[in-house]
């Protein structure tokens, strides 16, 4: 056995050492390749020929009922030779409750890249994040403040103001992916310590895992493009929660369209309808949620997102490095 296959079996053992079982739910973006590195961590310096990337993402879900949720992140990230591997960064924050309760999190990446043989490689990857949590205590209501027919009148008795407004902690994620010419799979566990989140008691933090597979089918040519396919499956899980996530991706030269469905054990969830557009230096995409669950009767009006991602030049591309052929959205 070599020694670079040594290396790649201690790190997938890293990746699932902590993994235990799986309590809040993380925020989730509908353009999972779009934001790779929020997705899972192998993903870090897995641009084309490993050049230097910059991602932002943003998010807003059920604008109809006052943006009460809006996640933005940014995260930048390239490979590096000298290392054998992927370096990023990523800086998120959610934004819930009409900014009642807002979590940030900054997060180190690096993947180790191994290539197995000419046509399939693999990729390990690690981060190590802070993440803080502030809630606004005077911005909630609560019940003994309901006055029958005046509604939110009175003094709350809660003792709000002794209350810690913030909790701050390090948090630790993993993943691989392995990936050949038009085939890449995946595994993610974040939260792998489940830190302690609680403002007043504990509340551990849940481990989130993610698988995803999915694969690329040419159709045709026609001039100096081909029209290609990619079937996709993701899943994901948070303690009680689970989420399946299927659809297809459709590009033909610069364009991109997908649609995908989204939906727990018990309900269908939405549809997301995606369109992108890729050139050399950047790629654009927005997509939208269409609410098929109980709340389609609110006005949600669905969920929005926008990716945007900026490609930068590179000195000398790495000559071992293979590019992983996932969607870019």
């Amino acid at each position: 056995m070599t020694k670079k296959i040594m290396k790649f079996l201690a790190a997938i053992l890293l990746c699932f050492l902590f993994v235990g079982s799986a309590k809040a739910q993380d925020p989730a973006f509908s353009q999972f390749y779009a934001n790779p590195l929020y997705l899972n961590p192998a993903f870090a310096g897995a641009s084309a020929g490993g050049c230097p990337r910059a991602t932002l993402n943003y998010r807003d879900q059920w604008p109809g009922i006052g943006r009460t949720y809006v996640t933005f992140s940014a995260s930048y990230d390239q490979h590096v030779n000298a290392i054998g591997g992927g370096l990023g960064i990523i800086v998120a924050k959610d934004r819930s409750g009409a900014g009642n309760l807002n979590t940030t999190h900054a997060s180190l990446l690096y993947s180790y890249h191994l290539e197995v043989s000419r046509k399939f490689s693999v990729k390990a990857g690690f981060e190590a994040s802070y993440r803080m949590i502030n809630l606004d205590w005077e911005g909630l209501t609560f019940g003994d403040m309901i006055d029958p027919k005046y509604g939110f009148i009175y003094p709350t008795n809660e003792d709000i103001v002794n209350n810690p407004t913030a909790v701050n902690f390090p948090d630790f994620s993993a993943g691989f992916i392995g990936y050949s010419e038009n085939l890449f799979f995946g595994f993610a566990a974040h939260h792998l310590t489940q830190p302690n989140q609680g403002f007043i008691s504990e509340s551990q933090l849940p481990t989130k895992l993610t698988a995803h597979i999915g694969g690329n089918i040419p159709l045709s040519r026609y001039k100096n493009s081909i029209t290609t396919i990619s079937p996709n499956f993701l899943y994901q899980k948070q303690q009680d929660f689970q989420q399946f996530n299927y659809g297809m991706y459709v590009n033909r030269g610069p364009i991109v369209g997908g649609l995908w469905a989204r939906h727990s054990i018990k309900n269908v969830d939405s549809f997301i309808l995606m369109v992108g557009l890729i050139q050399d230096a950047f790629k654009f995409g927005y997509s939208y949620d269409i609410t098929l669950s109980n709340l389609k009767n609110s006005n949600t009006l669905g969920a929005h997102e926008i990716s945007f991602t900026l490609f930068m030049p590179c000195k000398s591309r790495s000559k071992s490095f293979n590019t992983i052929s996932c969607p870019s959205f």
